[in-house]
């Protein structure tokens, strides 16, 4: 078999799926990624120059990774070679360098493209790395994953990565619209219709992926086609679109980067007393399967990091609701969080305390070898009172005040402040609490 031959367009195979049927042939047939692909952009200009360097493809499925590298080995005049991480191995990837190299010699370049490369381990992405050095390959990957975790520093180093975006709906409609009129490759010669709600359904229900707007549309169409006893003319209404969906599956990966955008959006739209958005971050994270658990851990985390003193009783509600998710489970407890994450979006705010944490640990590095001084030491035994231990201790309840001029820090931070607090909540009547504290003592020490 030739490892070095263009891809066959099979476009025109009616029992093939109709996503890959309708995939672009050409630039001008792309839909989206304007930021790239607009006139005069850079990736548009290598493509059209066929000055293809190393490359990563990096965005979510269904928005034209592979259908960028087929383009590329459609216009290029490299030899164009395919390979699937799930299904090469290291064997494969030898064959294939070594006939790159011999072609090279030839003044004939190569074109890698690997799709999902992220599933590739760390040796087999180093087997590429000295042919790509070489010049014997010119690379091309697509990842759904953050190339950042998971490709190869080295390589990563020597390619270009272009972030590809989810599509819009309206971007959606359009390629629906488009597959609905194409007699060639789509549904044209079913001479159906579709009513504009039916196909904004499908779009809104695509999370921007074409593929999987193209999969509903075509069980949507067999249905109408149905409804219409076989005859062409069917209309595809918004009830067969519910029919052809039946459940929304949401595009979520627990162990990857969707899983830390949804945590960070949840995270930063309470801090912003966003309730409405920390409703809908919480409620998306549990329909796509989200361990409840680690979302109530967050919220804790939430409580004591933005609100903290702020509202002392915000840290009461999220271990209620914890404590409330463990008894009665999902969907019940999903509920239970709602509450406590709506709670900390309307409470007022403070970081104060968490930013005196993150001071006094950077203080506590420098100082951790610092004596505790004489006067806080206990002094259990005989000997260590002979030896000074708890020697001038003031003990505040003997003091009309409750408050003393001891000094409690070691001599060298003597007189350090880490805790501010703000002027919200209950921490203002904090702040005027300890100001008069201070002022006690520095009266006392006068």
């Amino acid at each position: 078999m030739n490892l070095f031959s263009q891809p066959v367009d099979e476009s025109s195979d009616r029992t093939r799926p109709l996503a890959d049927r309708m995939r672009p042939r050409d630039l001008d047939e792309l839909v989206g990624q304007e930021h790239i692909l607009g006139p005069g952009k850079a990736l548009r200009v290598q493509i059209e120059h066929d000055d293809i360097g190393s490359i990563l493809f990096w965005g979510p499925p269904g928005v034209g990774k592979t259908t960028l590298a087929k383009i590329i080995a459609r216009r290029t005049k490299a030899e164009f070679v395919e390979f699937s991480a799930v299904m090469a191995g290291i064997k494969e990837i030898k064959q294939v360098m070594v006939e790159a190299e011999r072609a090279r010699q030839y003044g004939t370049r190569t074109i890698v493209f690997i799709d999902e490369i992220h599933r590739f381990n760390r040796a087999q992405q180093d087997a590429f790395l000295p042919h790509v050095e070489r010049g014997n390959i010119r690379l091309i990957g697509a990842t759904t994953e953050n190339p950042s975790f998971e490709v190869n520093s080295a390589l990563l180093s020597r390619s270009r990565v272009y972030t590809l975006n989810p599509l819009t709906e309206a971007e959606i409609v359009k390629l629906l619209e488009r597959a609905l009129a194409d007699e060639e490759r789509g549904l044209g010669i079913f001479r159906l219709t579709a009513k504009p709600e039916a196909l904004a359904r499908i779009a809104a229900y695509s999370s921007g992926d074409a593929r999987s707007g193209y999969n509903v549309l075509e069980i949507a169409a067999t249905l109408a086609t149905e409804a219409a006893g076989g005859a062409s003319g069917g209309v595809i209404e918004a009830a067969q679109v519910e029919d052809a969906l039946q459940r929304r599956v949401l595009r979520y990966d627990k162990a990857g980067e969707e899983h830390y955008n949804l945590i960070s959006a949840l995270h930063k739209s309470v801090r912003n007393s966003d309730p409405d958005a920390a409703l809908y971050w919480l409620v998306r994270m549990l329909e796509s399967g989200e361990d409840p658990m680690f979302l109530a851990r967050r919220i804790v985390r939430m409580a004591v990091e933005d609100i903290s003193l702020a509202d002392p009783h915000a840290l009461e509600i999220c271990m209620a609701a914890r404590d409330a998710l463990d008894f009665m489970g999902l969907p019940e407890g999903g509920l239970a969080l709602a509450h406590a994450a709506v709670y900390l979006a309307i409470a007022p705010k403070s970081n104060a305390l968490y930013a005196a944490y993150g001071a006094v640990r950077r203080d506590v590095e420098e100082t951790a070898a610092d004596p505790v001084p004489l006067h806080l030491r206990n002094a259990p035994t005989r000997l260590m009172k002979e030896l000074g231990y708890g020697a001038g201790y003031k003990y505040a309840h003997d003091f009309e005040e409750k408050v003393t001029d001891m000094e409690c820090l070691p001599e060298n931070l003597k007189g350090r402040q880490w805790y501010f607090p703000t002027e919200e909540g209950v921490e203002k009547r904090i702040r005027e609490r300890l100001a008069a504290v201070r002022a006690k003592k520095e009266k006392m020490r006068e």
